[in-house]
């Protein structure tokens, strides 16, 4: 059940009454609390990355859905070139916070990541950067890779060979463990020819949580 706010507590929140302060006995309106927009990451449910989309533009938020360019094969044979979303579950909002509820009442989001304080923010910088990559490069999803990480290499003279990855000034390299001889070898390599093994780190820091619709 939902908590009844007070008229002030309207107030701040709509902008309908004005903000007020005692001073010398006197009441004296105070200006209105500046906000700004910011962009946000909103995870959605499986595949509903694109239906979301829609209704947020629908609805005038702007809203940023990254994607890729594939080729699928059918079982009868066909190749369909089809556009997926680069981050599978998860699409960007610009918005003020305050209107964090507009996003998360419609069907197909679920949280917009941040932690027990807040959303988090996403630097305009980064997303410019995504934004121009997109347009310039080629993109596609590839797994999520640490530092530490036992990884397989999947092609070249090593294919097949387990190692830790390993990161140096410039790039990345896989520390290859020879156990018999109780040596290991660095070979350097580009991050489309690794396979994680095991578990992969999520997304993000598990001590993270979403900020979710139940959040006051």
């Amino acid at each position: 059940m939902g908590v009844l706010a007070s008229p002030s507590e309207l107030g701040e929140q709509s902008g309908i009454f004005p903000q007020v302060a005692e001073v010398t006995g006197e009441r004296k309106a105070m200006p209105p609390a500046t906000f700004r927009c910011h962009w946000y990451a909103v995870r959605t449910c499986p595949r509903h990355e694109k239906r979301l989309e829609q209704e947020l533009r629908a609805r005038g938020i702007e809203v940023f859905l990254p994607l890729y360019d594939t080729v699928r094969c059918w079982k009868n044979g066909c190749k369909a070139h089809i556009r997926l979303p680069l981050f599978p579950g998860y699409l960007f909002v610009r918005i003020d916070q305050r209107d964090r509820f507009r996003v998360l009442n419609l069907a197909g989001a679920v949280s917009i990541v941040g932690s027990s304080s807040g959303p988090w923010p996403l630097p305009d910088s980064e997303m410019a950067a995504l934004r121009d990559s997109l347009q310039s490069r080629k993109v596609e999803p590839h797994p999520y890779l640490t530092v530490g990480q036992k990884v397989r290499i999947k092609s070249g003279p090593l294919r097949d060979f387990v190692g830790i990855l390993a990161r140096r000034a410039g790039g990345l390299r896989v520390v290859i463990l020879v156990e018999l001889i109780r040596q290991a070898v660095a070979v350097e390599v580009e991050a489309e020819e690794l396979d994680a093994i095991g578990t992969v780190p999520p997304r993000f820091p598990s001590a993270l949580r979403h900020w979710k619709r139940s959040t006051g």
